[in-house]
């Protein structure tokens, strides 16, 4: 409970430069709460602005095959500037890409944590299901901030929604 207080007010206290905006480059950048961001695909740049910012940790759920991902080159960054990283890659989700997901949400050494993948459709997909399990919200509401996120696709609600189905 401690680390996590810390972790907070670090994030709440922690100074970008003047002038200069965290989520610069960053597509769909959502701060979520102190100890949270969500956020599509997010440039190895942008990763000193994230630690300066009080993350953590980043979480990346895009794979290698994708557009523009290098994941040796954003892992390097990420540990350059200081933060943990973590990568769970899928294009489909699976049962254990949600387990994995929400192990690594609720790991408070992960604290403050940015979660990005390409587009926010897949972090806001996972963040319901985090909602919903982790943190007790009913499924409408976590649903609509899904959306607002980035959730985007039928197949990735219908997974989300069924997994909690299944798991809720």
């Amino acid at each position: 409970m401690l680390s996590r207080l810390f972790a907070v007010f670090a994030l709440a206290s922690a100074a970008v430069a003047p002038g200069e905006d965290v989520a610069d480059g960053i597509r769909n950048f959502t701060k979520v709460d102190a100890t949270f961001a969500c956020a599509g695909a997010t440039p190895t740049e942008a990763m000193p602005r994230l630690a300066r910012a009080g993350y953590s940790a980043v979480l990346n759920l895009r794979t290698e095959g994708e557009s523009g991902v290098d994941v040796p080159a954003a892992r390097a960054a990420a540990e350059a500037a200081g933060l943990r990283y973590l990568h769970l890659p899928f294009r489909t989700p699976t049962d254990e890409a949600a387990e994995s997901f929400l192990q690594m949400t609720s790991d408070e050494q992960n604290h403050p944590l940015f979660i990005h993948c390409g587009s926010a459709n897949r972090v806001g997909a996972m963040w319901l299901l985090k909602r919903v399990l982790l943190d007790g919200w009913p499924i409408d509401d976590a649903t609509r901030e899904a959306k607002e996120i980035g959730l985007r696709s039928p197949e990735l609600e219908a997974f989300a929604l069924d997994y909690l189905k299944r798991h809720g």
